[in-house]
C-alpha cells in the first residue's frame, strides 16, 4: 500500500517535470531497481534506467459559444406534431382546475373543523370503549397528527390557488 502510494507520488512528480518551464524541457527516466519497483528520476545515473520520451503537453482553449438570447430560444421550431393548445381552451382548464382545488379546499376545512370540534382543545370526550387511559391517549395523538395533516393539506391548496391567480 506505501509503495503504491509512493508510485503514485513518483508518477505526479515526473508529469510535474515533464511540463516545459520557461522553454526548456527536462529528461525523465524510468528506473528499475533489484526488486522490479519503478522510480521515475531527471537523472539517469542509477542502472536500470531508461530515458523516456515525453513530448511537451499542448493545450489549446476552446472557442466561446456564442449565448443564445431568450427570445432565439423561444423562437426555436417545434415538430410538426406537435400538440398545441388554443387560449381559450387552456383557460377553460385553468377554470376547472381552479374549480377542482377550491372543492378540495372547502371539503379538507370541513374536515378540520370537525376534527377540531372533536379535539376539544386537547381534551376531547372520552368514548365508551376507552377505559383503559392509554387507547385514550392514542386516539389523542392520532387526533392531533390528523388535525396537523389536515392544516397542512388546507395550506398546500391555499399555495396552488395562489399560484393559479397569479397567471
Amino acid at each position: 500500500m506505501i509503495q503504491a502510494h509512493r508510485f503514485g507520488l513518483l508518477v505526479g512528480a515526473a508529469l510535474l517535470a515533464a511540463l516545459p518551464r520557461a522553454g526548456a524541457t527536462q529528461d525523465i527516466y524510468l528506473c528499475v531497481d533489484d526488486q522490479g519497483r519503478k522510480t521515475y528520476q531527471n537523472t539517469g545515473t542509477s542502472k536500470g534506467c531508461k530515458k523516456l520520451d515525453v513530448q511537451p503537453i499542448l493545450t489549446v482553449p476552446a472557442p466561446r459559444m456564442p449565448a443564445r438570447p431568450a427570445a432565439a430560444a423561444a423562437a426555436e421550431p417545434r415538430p410538426a406534431n406537435f400538440p398545441r393548445v388554443d387560449g381559450d381552451t387552456q383557460r377553460a382548464r385553468d377554470s376547472d382546475r381552479r374549480r377542482v382545488l377550491e372543492d378540495e379546499l372547502k371539503s379538507e376545512e370541513e374536515k378540520l373543523a370537525r376534527l377540531r370540534a372533536e379535539f376539544n382543545n386537547g381534551e376531547p370526550e372520552r368514548r365508551g370503549d376507552e377505559r383503559n387511559y392509554a387507547i385514550y391517549q392514542e386516539r389523542v395523538q392520532r387526533l392531533q397528527a390528523e388535525i396537523q395533516r389536515g392544516e397542512n393539506n388546507v395550506a398546500s391548496l391555499k399555495r396552488e390557488i395562489a399560484l393559479l391567480q397569479r397567471q
